[in-house]
């Protein structure tokens, strides 16, 4: 891996999967593997601005480890991208966050988001999120992608 230090991009994302199985390798604790995750994902990925995770308490998301600005504490369910990925078990990738009725702006220069329900044995753990600045930000590529990162990530949890 060769870390640029004033871009946000490690070289090649193709080997991000690799890369991800490594470093939650050999730990199950899900606050340890959520912060390395989030940092690693963060910085190899071009056009993010935060990456990190919520997880479920009380029937509602509480922040998580994570990377970048200053995030929302707690989502209902429901709400927003994040509370409606939760509730519906489905990944939400929205194109333009400012047209997802509901949004909830935690960092108005968010444009495009991609957020992951986190399900191990039929539980909801939490959701994996991902905003960028640009629309259209996230592919199908990347929702495969992180399809099987977070399947690496719940693997991990043993």
């Amino acid at each position: 891996m060769v870390w640029q230090e004033q871009e946000k991009t490690v070289i090649g994302t193709d080997g991000l999967a690799g890369q991800a199985e490594a470093l939650l390798s050999g730990q199950q604790d899900l606050v340890a593997n959520a912060a390395n995750l989030s940092a690693l994902l963060f910085h190899s990925l071009e056009n993010v601005s935060w990456v990190g995770f919520y997880f479920e308490k009380n029937g509602e998301l509480v922040v998580g480890p994570f990377q970048g600005k200053p995030a929302c504490v707690t989502i209902p369910m429901g709400k927003g991208v994040c509370g409606t990925a939760a509730e519906t078990g489905k990944i939400q990738r929205i194109a333009d966050v400012h047209e997802f009725e509901g949004h909830i702006a935690c960092d108005a220069a968010s444009k495009s988001e991609l957020v992951l329900p986190v399900i191990k044995n039929g539980r909801l753990l939490g959701v994996l999120d991902l905003d960028s600045p640009v629309k259209n930000r996230f592919s199908s590529r990347d929702e495969l992608l992180m399809k099987e990162i977070l399947e690496i990530f719940i693997n991990s949890l043993g």
